[in-house]
């Protein structure tokens, strides 16, 4: 087997300098934790380019936001507000990679006047972030099977996208991720 000659030294950077899911908080209640990603370079649809993600860690929860990939701090800010923080308060926690809206002066500046702790994931390690991105492939995976053949209407089946997605049972807790948080199913009559 092949030791290199620092290997112990590199170890201790490594595991020192990297954020890793043992140091993110464990959530203990629904929208306190979160993690946000972007889907992006998608075709065209109603001048949307792409997806913001943003998954509750406790409840696995997901809400998917049309957007543009040429968004601003203000106005991702302004998306925040809208569908997280109108709908379930302000987290404690947010886990993002370092794309330049999360690292941007205004969102850092923002979530330090809220009191809003950012994890941000290194470089090339998404398993920080595992959930959102399973969840990204799950929306791919929905957005690809459902939207037209000339994929110019994914935004439209969005929230359908996101229904069905949140409707669905969780392989660990055997229940829909709306009756998780809810503690009941949808209605339908």
């Amino acid at each position: 087997m092949y030791h290199p000659v620092n290997s112990v030294q590199e170890t201790k950077i490594f595991t020192t300098t990297c954020l890793d899911s043992s140091s993110i908080p464990i959530p203990n209640g629904s929208w306190i934790y979160l993690s946000m990603d972007f889907i992006t370079q998608l075709p065209l649809s109603n001048s949307f380019d792409s997806i913001l993600v943003i998954v509750d860690r406790f409840s696995k929860m997901a809400v998917f936001i049309p957007t543009m990939s040429s968004i601003t701090s203000l106005d991702f800010a302004h998306l925040f507000i809208k569908n997280i923080f109108s709908k379930h308060c302000l987290p404690s926690s947010i886990v993002n990679d370092r794309a330049p809206l999360f690292v941007s002066s205004f969102w850092t500046n923002l979530c330090q006047q809220l009191k809003i702790s950012r994890d941000l994931s290194t470089a090339y390690h998404p398993e920080t972030d595992g959930r959102t991105e399973r969840v990204n492939q799950i929306l791919e995976q929905y957005l690809w099977m459902y939207f037209s053949y000339h994929q110019d209407d994914w935004n439209t089946w969005l929230p359908l996208d996101e229904f069905a997605y949140n409707n669905s049972d969780h392989p660990s807790t055997k229940q829909s991720l709306f009756f998780t948080v809810y503690g009941r199913d949808p209605h339908f009559d």
